[in-house]
């Protein structure tokens, strides 16, 4: 974990500087940038494994840039704001942040949540993989609207038209479906793909659930597939069969 790339986006050079320091003396490395111009440039430049994200950027939303970084890269997104109300907050998850810290901050505490966020996107690389290893290969799994391929990891819609997912979101979707109309806690589902490294105030699960009904349903405030059980979780209603 130590030599990864923590791509460091603030337009204030103390904050950059503090998070630098702060990364570099736990082994990380680190690249900064101060608009979304830079951030795209450090995103084609290398290899980044985390991304820390200011909400104001000057003339840039840091929302829509959470949005359109989720929207093309499986990268962790941690949000840094002055902004500490809850539907800043619940906002921020839900385009698809893996945590959310409010200024002043902690460079420790920030270390920290970087760390369980890796932690948790480790975990579910390896939970797959596991699991998808027993399957026979060639296996497909096949729902009301759409195939999925789990040796060639790739989703199409009944047309045949490809379903771009990335693969945390493909992870997410083939859990659900090898567990058809079976009620899913967020429990669960982070105990499946993200560890058991989690705060119970962690809305990760939603913001997943939300960025792939965005791409598998045809109208999201009526999803067919992932429907939300109140208080509980999440299941997929349809049938799926294996061939």
């Amino acid at each position: 974990m130590s030599s990864i790339t923590v791509l460091v986006v603030d337009d204030d050079d103390q904050v950059r500087s503090l998070l630098r320091g702060r990364f570099e003396k736990d082994g990380f490395s680190v690249v900064e940038a101060r608009d979304a111009r830079e951030l795209w440039t450090a995103l084609e430049g290398g290899l980044v494994g985390l991304i820390t994200l200011d909400l104001t950027l000057g003339h840039d939303d840091g929302l829509a840039l959470a949005r359109e970084i989720r929207s093309k890269r499986n990268v962790p997104i941690i949000m840094i704001s002055a902004k500490n109300e809850e539907i800043d907050r619940v906002v921020g998850l839900e385009l698809g942040a893996d945590d959310y810290i409010t200024k002043p901050f902690s460079p420790r505490e920030v270390v920290a949540r970087v760390r369980a966020v890796l932690r948790r996107y480790e975990a579910s690389a390896q939970a797959v993989v596991g699991v998808a290893g027993a399957e026979p290969k060639g296996t497909k799994l096949v729902f009301d609207g759409g195939i999925m391929d789990l040796s060639r990891r790739e989703v199409v819609s009944g047309s045949g038209a490809p379903i771009d997912l990335t693969t945390a979101e493909f992870n997410l979707l083939e859990l659900l479906l090898r567990h058809p109309q079976r009620v899913m806690t967020r429990d669960e589902i982070m105990s499946c793909l993200k560890g058991q490294d989690w705060s119970a105030f962690d809305r990760s699960v939603d913001s997943a659930i939300a960025r792939l009904r965005r791409k598998i349903e045809l109208d999201v405030d009526r999803p067919r597939h992932i429907k939300t059980v109140r208080s509980v979780g999440y299941v997929f209603s349809g049938d799926v069969r294996r061939v």
